[in-house]
């Protein structure tokens, strides 16, 4: 193994030289720091305040703009340092002003818990605000965004900046505030969903979100790793509820696992026997499941087989108020408003016997990867995410810079205690907590379930051991509970609500006792968890201890693979309540969590080669929708889908591979009457001798000369063709988008039965969603086209736009805005197009939008 270690000790010179050069810029920092100690307040504030200007002029040009705020960097940290002196009375350690360094390069900063990173993050934070685009502060909840706003706000006041925080259910003006400030916290979410909101307004105005130039995610590994696996997913208008749920839910509970179905726990997937599709035939008076007529039945059967098989109550999910409520896995937190997709919640729904909500149409998606991906700089602060910096590298661009601790750790983490059985485990931590509570040291156990927290917690009871519960069913005491979880003779059960951001203050005498002591009902499937767990114990050089109990029943060990450790066990004939402690039992059980951390990597990296292919459509709608938001003139835009049309009917009928008598010039004239009003001034006989490139000017040119004479014909009712161009776009391409998201949600539930056919899945996803986004962009073409020359206007003061549907004014004034008159067309009168049709031969006879 020579290779190996020279290779580590290789990594380990490079990373010793990059703590240097960060060291360098610190020692810059400090040099002006006697300097600045002298300043008045407004000296403070004027010494930061200059910068602003040099900094905006070179905002756009990011080479330059970085080139200049490291020459910014050593003063404007100075000034931020002091003015934490003076507002907070905590001056930034060294270490601190070393993490704000790697923050501002647009890198992540793995910092222990209790070493400050929330104050580090004012000095980037700061730096980066005085370009003008605002500085954004992800959290992961709520409750952090606003602490540590209010916490952090009087540093920023010293030297002239406002800072502000978004939270759920915050107006529309608020938010516009908030984005407005030089530096604004807020959750993942919020900021996540406010720019797919953004994407659907219909009017500049009423956007809150500005440029999305720099962010730093606190807690990055759980954002941007233990979230990416869940999309932002805007719904709109909710669907009929369907009943049809409750009957599959009834015909599933009949089905027995290992006889009907089987049940693969590390994939947590599903399939059917022969016997269960039998059973489900029946049961359904149908002669094939898998038949591509009953897809919806076998969809909906599979929603209920996981819902029973895969969910569990009081894990994954809790009722409460008559209502399935997701709980997060990795923060244990109560997630209100999320919602299952495809269904899956509705049958969570019937398996629990509450009543089964509506189902909804996705309107706007965006995976987190994505979505931060958008921003020109981002940064991360966390306590553990070197185990992870592989992922970071790959899909975000950012490496992991490993600061040193102020003090040194003084904590004392204690090999695992295996046990046969969770029975024999259990009744041990009841012992130690016993034990602990005697001696009054305070303890915090950690569970990875609410139901686990429950079970410990009646345990207890019995023992008639003082102790508080805190998991997602009673989170309103949060704040009591962990203000108390330091002091002497306290027991806390929490879930891992109580892993992050939490900062646990320890009472009197408790540092005499051991501090505070950490023990862990089992390992989690992530390594970082664990970490972030007895990172609560040990902060800022504190003596503290910490221990996980295992057992082989744990679901960790049973489906990663305990097979070694049990037969270890086996052999030396241990009983249930007998433990053993050896460093093979923990390599085995960090090299079942390797599994699964690598297990989980190649789901988000396949989830986001799924959404790449979305986010480049994404970007065109996005691009497009944007151009009308912002005024721009479009009408060149709208004469070249005269020419698009023009050129797809073309190649349809008399693809020029093709011999001219296998044209067929009728088929397309009809095609194009219906998409253009040419009506009858183009005729079949002149077409004849025509070239392909002869017939696309043709129609293109006389597409274009109907435009102008629609165009005149708006002018002279003193009416703005512009504004109508806007709303017809504006509408058409939201519509065609949400109908084209909708098929590719219909794709992607179909497309992993390529793989049966030796086909990779990803590729024909790729082909056929690039097909289907092509057509479905012709048809909104055709249609936003066929909506102007069928529009018959009339003059109104009032504005096309009700409350539910405005558009940008683009600037023009003066002129009445156009107002689609709302009167029917018979199918039996004359096309309004003008191609001498009955409506039901023309535009009524492909679909048009009637006007």
């Amino acid at each position: 193994m020579p290779e190996l270690k020279t290779f580590f000790n290789k990594l380990l010179k490079i990373e010793e030289r990059e703590l240097k050069r960060i060291s360098s810029f610190t020692n810059q920092v400090n040099s002006h720091e006697p300097r600045i100690k002298k300043m008045s307040e407004s000296e403070l504030r004027d010494t930061v305040q200059k910068w602003r200007e040099p900094l905006m002029e070179v905002r756009d040009d990011f080479d330059k703009r970085e080139e200049k705020m490291m020459e910014a960097l050593p003063e404007v940290f100075a000034c931020i340092r002091e003015a934490g002196i003076r507002t907070l009375g905590e001056r930034a350690y060294d270490e601190q002003v070393m993490a704000g360094i790697v923050l501002h390069e647009g890198r992540i900063t793995e910092a222990k818990t209790g070493e400050g990173k929330t104050l580090a993050a004012t000095l980037p934070l700061t730096l980066n605000s005085l370009a003008g685009y605002g500085a954004h502060l992800v959290t992961v909840n709520d409750y952090l965004a606003k602490r540590d706003a209010e916490w952090m706000g009087p540093i920023y006041n010293m030297v002239g900046l406002r800072i502000a925080y978004l939270h759920n259910g915050q107006q529309r003006d608020a938010r516009v505030d908030a984005y407005g400030a030089d530096i604004t916290h807020g959750t993942n979410s919020e900021f996540g969903f406010d720019y797919l909101r953004d994407n659907m307004v219909t009017s500049s105005e009423n956007r809150v979100q500005k440029k999305l130039y720099y962010a730093i995610v606190d807690e990055v590994d759980s954002i941007l790793i233990d979230e990416a696996r869940t999309p932002l997913i805007i719904s709109g208008q909710p669907q009929q509820a369907s009943q049809e749920y409750i009957r599959y839910d009834r015909i599933v509970r009949r089905l027995r696992k290992d006889v009907h179905y089987e049940l693969d726990e590390k994939e947590k997937h599903t399939s059917m026997t022969e016997e269960g599709i039998d059973s489900v035939e029946k049961a359904l008076g149908i002669d094939d499941l898998y038949d591509p007529d009953n897809a919806m039945h076998s969809h909906h059967i599979q929603l209920a087989l996981k819902a029973h098989s895969i969910f569990e109550k009081d894990v994954d999910y809790v009722v409460k108020d008559g209502q399935v409520i997701i709980v997060d896995e990795f923060t244990g937190r109560l997630m209100i408003g999320r919602r299952f997709s495809e269904g899956q919640h509705q049958a969570i729904e019937a398996k629990e016997n509450v009543r089964v909500q509506s189902e909804t149409q996705t309107m706007a998606t965006i995976t987190i990867q994505n979505y931060y991906r958008l921003y020109e700089k981002l940064a991360g602060m966390t306590g553990t995410a070197k185990t992870e910096e592989e992922e970071f590298r790959n899909i975000y661009g950012m490496d992991v810079v490993v600061i040193p601790t102020h003090e040194p750790l003084a904590r004392l983490d204690m090999p695992d205690l295996v046990y046969k059985t969770k029975k024999g485990k259990f009744n041990a931590i009841v012992e130690e907590l016993r034990e602990c509570h005697s001696n009054g040291q305070p303890v915090l156990v950690g569970t990875t379930a609410v139901e686990t927290s429950e079970m410990l917690a009646a345990m207890l009871k019995r023992a008639k051991i003082p102790h508080n519960v805190l998991n997602a069913k009673n989170h309103e005491r949060e704040a009591d509970i962990i203000k108390n979880a330091g002091q002497q003779k306290s027991i806390t059960i929490a879930t891992n609500m109580a892993g992050r951001g939490t900062d646990i203050k320890l009472g009197e005498g408790v540092l005499d006792l051991g501090g505070l002591h950490i023990i862990g009902t089992e390992r989690h499937e992530s390594r970082r968890i664990d970490n972030q767990l007895r990172g609560r114990s040990g902060r800022q050089g504190d003596v503290g201890s910490s221990r996980f109990y295992v057992s082989l029943e744990d679901d960790l060990m049973r489906i990663f693979g305990g097979d070694r450790v049990k037969d270890l066990m086996d052999r030396f004939g241990l009983e249930e309540d007998m433990a053993i402690e050896h460093g093979m039992v923990t390599k085995q059980i960090e090299n079942a969590q390797k599994k699964v951390e690598g297990h989980n990597f190649d789901i988000r990296k396949h989830i986001l080669k799924y959404d790449d292919i979305m986010e480049r459509q994404r970007t065109v709608v996005y691009r497009d929708r944007n151009a009308v938001l912002d005024g721009q003139d479009i009408k060149d835009k709208l004469l070249g889908y005269i020419n698009d049309i023009v050129v797809a009917a073309v190649n349809d009928y008399c693809n020029p591979k093709l011999k001219k008598h296998e044209w067929n010039l009728e088929e397309l004239l009809t095609k194009l009457r219906t998409a253009l009003p040419i009506g009858k001034t183009i005729q079949l006989p002149e077409l004849e001798e025509k070239s392909h490139e002869e017939l696309i000017e043709i129609f293109t040119k006389q597409g274009r000369k109907f435009y102008e004479l629609k165009e005149k014909q708006i002018a002279e009712t003193n009416m703005d063709m512009r504004e109508l161009e806007r709303y017809v776009v504006l509408n058409l391409l939201d519509r065609h988008w949400v109908d084209h998201l909708r098929g590719l949600d219909d794709l992607r539930d179909g497309i992993g039965m390529q793989s049966y056919a030796q086909k990779d899945p990803l590729v024909v996803y790729t082909k056929e969603s690039h097909l289907m986004f092509e057509a479905m962009y012709l048809r909104f073409k055709e249609e936003s086209l066929r909506f102007i020359f069928a529009a018959q206007l009339v003059k109104k003061e009032k504005s096309i736009y009700d409350s539910s549907m405005t558009a940008s004014h683009g600037g023009v004034g003066g002129k009445k805005k156009p107002v689609v008159k709302k009167t029917k067309i018979g199918r039996n009168d004359p096309c309004p197009c003008g191609s001498g049709k009955k409506y039901k031969h023309c535009c009524g006879k492909s679909g048009a939008v009637r006007a």
